[in-house]
């Protein structure tokens, strides 16, 4: 009996300090006539499941410290039973220390989701062996948004979970699913990774740490400061751009920022307020008109 409760204890203390995600999912069929739409229904639940449930990193999590996402698969297209070609939304967030705010880390769309389901098939991973694209794909982002979510809080803290999300393009490199692959596109997975190991950016992650952690999760006390920090990241990002001009990692940045970079320097001094829309103009200008917004403030 005593070792039955210690055993019972064991695995309640696993399940409070373990998976890493809290993955929403939502599967839209409004693009398509579904023969069965039940079985959305059992891959969302599957999917949230698979996100949700599986052991990604080495870390424990408490339930709180768990990180926030959103997966929305679309469906376009369904080629017999069970064969679909989808686009797929991925959007994580980290809180802001100090706030109620929760800041979006990522925010991507993926246009070469194919994959195979069959109603209550068991979604399988492994590690080392390419099972099927609808996992491998899956695993991917899992594997980037603990990534990012890390290096937001610690310099270069991402990289194991880069790494295995590198290996996971390597096992998939030989399949004809789209996405994978240098010469599937300029935006899609096989990108998203390589401009996130590349050398040659690798100013950004410094950069997208100090965003992260010494600007927004200190202006709970100070706006002065880290307004400034946030600045010297979008300098930072303006020096990448004109070597390696529209990188992925940085249109992705601003997907994911515009509107918390307005919000920001809202409250900024005049000659922060003009430096900034200076960088983000450059940067980001499909969304100048948007920028010019903070000169007109204060």
């Amino acid at each position: 009996m005593r070792n039955l409760i210690i055993l019972l204890t064991f695995l309640f203390s696993v399940q409070l300090y373990a998976q890493e995600l809290n993955c929403g999912v939502t599967i839209n069929t409004q693009q398509v006539k579904i023969t069965d739409p039940k079985v959305f229904k059992t891959l969302e639940t599957s999917i949230r499941e698979f996100m949700n449930t599986r052991k990604w990193s080495d870390d424990n999590f408490k339930p709180e410290e768990k990180i926030d996402c959103q997966i929305v698969i679309t469906i376009r297209e369904e080629n017999g039973s069970d064969k679909f070609k989808a686009q797929a939304t991925i959007i994580s967030t980290r809180p802001v220390y100090g706030s109620d705010y929760k800041t979006t880390v990522l925010n991507t769309v993926d246009n070469d989701f194919e994959f195979i389901y069959a109603e209550y098939q068991p979604l399988e991973f492994n590690e080392n062996n390419f099972i099927s694209n609808l996992t491998s794909v899956l695993a991917y982002y899992a594997y980037v948004i603990i990534g990012l979510d890390y290096d937001s809080f610690s310099k270069n803290g991402g990289d194991k979970y880069y790494q295995r999300a590198l290996n996971i393009i390597t096992q998939a490199s030989n399949r004809e699913e789209k996405g994978w692959k240098a010469y599937d596109g300029t935006r899609n997975r096989y990108w998203l990774i390589d401009n996130i190991l590349d050398p040659k950016l690798g100013g950004f992650r410094d950069a997208f740490y100090s965003y992260h952690r010494q600007g927004l999760d200190l202006m709970y006390n100070d706006q002065v400061t880290p307004i400034a920090t946030i600045s010297k990241s979008l300098q930072t990002f303006d020096n990448i751009n004109r070597t390696q001009p529209n990188s992925m990692i940085l249109q992705l940045f601003f997907t994911a920022k515009s509107d918390e970079l307005i919000g920001i320097y809202q409250n900024a001094a005049p000659t922060e307020k003009a430096k900034a829309v200076n960088y983000l103009m450059r940067l980001d200008p499909s969304n100048g008109d948007d920028y010019q917004q903070i000169m007109g403030t204060r």
